[in-house]
């Protein structure tokens, strides 16, 4: 079998794969990295959600081998090595963006990576980005809440319901 090597959430990390494995299952069941989730096997949900080299990917789409050589970051690695919270984490925490917490990592993965690329982004844009991440619980309004508030911006009425 093949080995990885890959930088993940800043840390060294290899280990033999074989050539059908999906960076998700490297993740979760080699380096035992469980706030990675699947959620639907079919690239549907977006509860996969990690970052290869600064791009928001779904894990369940990529095999671990061509993430060989790339820096990973993951649910794991967005909070300070103290434990404090990325501003994105903060926000849905304080926002109640998060019921049953399924979607959570997939959803702060996307927004953090919608906030790099789009500091400023309108509700539409929030809306339209997270297209790809499925959320049963919280009918959005509360994630987008959270968003816009990450985003320093004020959150509309709309998002406020």
């Amino acid at each position: 079998m093949p080995e990885v090597t890959m930088t993940v959430n800043g840390k060294p990390a290899s280990g033999e794969v074989e050539g059908r494995t999906l960076l998700v299952q490297f993740l979760r069941e080699d380096l035992n990295l469980t706030g990675t989730h699947v959620g639907c096997d079919t690239s549907q949900c977006g509860a996969c959600v990690v970052h290869v080299d600064g791009q928001a990917v779904k894990a369940c789409t990529m095999l671990a081998a061509e993430a060989d050589g790339a820096d990973v970051t993951t649910i794991e690695g967005m909070a300070a090595p103290d434990g404090t919270l990325d501003r994105v984490q903060e926000a849905f925490k304080e926002h109640h963006g998060l019921q049953c917490g399924f979607c959570t990592p997939g959803m702060v993965m996307s927004a953090a990576a919608l906030l790099r690329d789009t500091p400023k982004p309108t509700e539409a844009e929030v809306r339209e980005y997270l297209e790809g991440n499925i959320c049963r619980c919280t009918g959005y309004h509360n994630i987008v809440k959270a968003i816009m508030a990450a985003s320093g911006q004020e959150v509309s009425a709309l998002a406020a319901e």
